[in-house]
């Protein structure tokens, strides 16, 4: 197994730093090659420029501007996103890593003459998950749309193996979140993070 962990949030002391190392311990003890994307603590750009939009769109971009992040992206077979749920959607940092590391020819397919949509390009990938937290509570973030987890276990998933496992973990209300609420969270985590190594998922998490 070769797991991706792309980890996003500028605090080392957070909460989401203890998702993080959880994540990591489990994939440990599973006996997983890991790489690690800490995109604040590396200072990574996501802000996509006028020239590099330009080129992107006429497929001549390259992968030089973020070499790293692409072999890191074409080397796993696993990809793990653990960040915040900020105004129901992921962080900017991250969606710009989206959108700078997603790269036509590489992450898909354009289309083509022969081809009317994009087509998948991350077919390696056979595990996705997403660790988060999030300050509303889950009706809300349902009710909105939780986009962020859309655009990853949706938008991103049919870019990947057809039969992709995915898993989801979130600590909702995190905003009002208590030690006994965040030491639960963790042990979900785990939970969830050995099931889904193992391929198996129970209907609650399934659903969640």
């Amino acid at each position: 197994m070769r797991a991706l962990v792309v980890y996003c949030h500028p605090r080392p002391e957070s909460f989401t730093a203890a998702i993080k190392a959880t994540v990591l311990a489990r994939l440990d003890a599973a006996g997983a090659e890991v790489e690690v994307l800490d995109l604040y603590a590396e200072g990574f750009d996501p802000v996509m420029d006028g020239p590099e939009n330009a080129a992107y769109l006429a497929c001549s971009l390259g992968k030089a501007h973020v070499l790293d992040h692409v072999q890191a992206l074409e080397w796993c077979d696993t990809l793990i996103f653990v960040y915040p749920t900020w105004w129901y959607g992921m962080p900017a940092m991250l969606k710009g890593w989206l959108d700078r590391v997603l790269l036509p020819g590489s992450a898909f397919l354009m289309p083509d003459a022969e081809h009317s949509d994009i087509r998948p390009g991350l077919t390696h990938i056979t595990r996705l998950a997403v660790f988060t937290t999030c300050g509303a509570s889950w009706w809300l973030t349902r009710l909105i749309g939780a986009p962020g987890r859309r655009t990853l276990l949706r938008g991103l998933r049919i870019l990947c193996a057809k039969r992709c496992r995915t898993a989801f973990a979130a600590h909702y209300r995190m905003d009002s979140s208590t030690p006994d609420s965040r030491a639960r969270h963790l042990t979900r985590v785990v939970r969830t993070l050995d099931r889904f190594l193992a391929g198996r998922r129970s209907m609650k998490e399934a659903a969640a």
